[in-house]
């Protein structure tokens, strides 16, 4: 026996959370009676959302990705640009990209079909570390690193504390290695900005302690499964 709303994410209806809101709807039936929360079904059970069957389990797939720039982290743009979905265009499956960079931010981004563990990585109360490595113009002063540490003003709320690692710099750069658990639009830029540097090359290489390697921009892998197991339990 397992829980309905597990046996529809399983078969890739969407997360837990999604299931349940559609059983809560109505719309969920079992064996032809409308189903309830916290319904227990086994494998010879007829599930059906609106009426439509729903099959067997899906294959789970979970891709890490080197996204380059100039493409958006979406399934589908109205504006015709270039979306993450494109590298992965070879997998037929439904994938869904795991949080979201920027158009032009590059680095490690996951695409799985596992509703499950996508809300887990990208929920707020779960506080996981994503991995940046950036460089801005102008050095960077250590009272500036430290308020960027402390927290700074992002959009009028106050970011969480992070870790930031000074690189290698000149007058003209600085090179530093950012670490936060949030997930605001374009957190680390404007962090940046709120000390009054500008971000001019951002990518993330990790997310906890799963990193990039060595992908070259636009080329993805298939993670193994001690990597899915370490990502489940973060």
């Amino acid at each position: 026996m397992i829980r309905l709303n597990k046996y529809l994410a399983d078969c890739g209806v969407g997360s837990r959370r999604e299931c349940d809101a559609l059983i809560a709807e109505g719309v969920v039936k079992v064996n032809g009676k409308v189903a309830s929360l916290g319904q227990m079904v086994d494998g010879n059970a007829r599930v059906t959302v609106r009426d439509k069957r729903i099959g067997d389990k899906q294959k789970l797939y979970y891709i890490l990705l080197n996204k380059p720039k100039g493409c958006v982290t979406t399934v589908k743009d109205d504006l015709g640009r270039k979306t993450v979905m494109d590298f992965v265009s070879d997998i037929k499956a439904r994938l869904y990209p795991v949080g979201r960079l920027d158009y032009d931010t590059e680095g490690l981004l996951l695409l799985t079909n596992d509703g499950d563990l996508s809300n887990r990585l990208t929920h707020p109360r779960n506080e996981i570390n994503k991995t940046y490595v950036c460089r801005i113009s102008g050095m960077l002063k250590e009272s500036e690193r430290v308020t960027l540490e402390k927290g700074v003003l992002v959009d009028g709320v106050k970011t969480a504390p992070s870790k930031v690692k000074i690189v290698e710099q000149d007058q003209h750069h600085t090179r530093c290695e950012v670490t936060i658990h949030e997930g605001r639009n374009h957190q680390v830029k404007k962090m940046f900005e709120a000390v009054g540097k500008e971000v001019e090359f951002l990518k993330r290489v990790a997310i906890g302690e799963l990193r990039l390697g060595g992908l070259k921009r636009g080329e993805y892998r298939f993670l193994n499964d001690y990597e899915v197991d370490y990502l489940k339990n973060l």
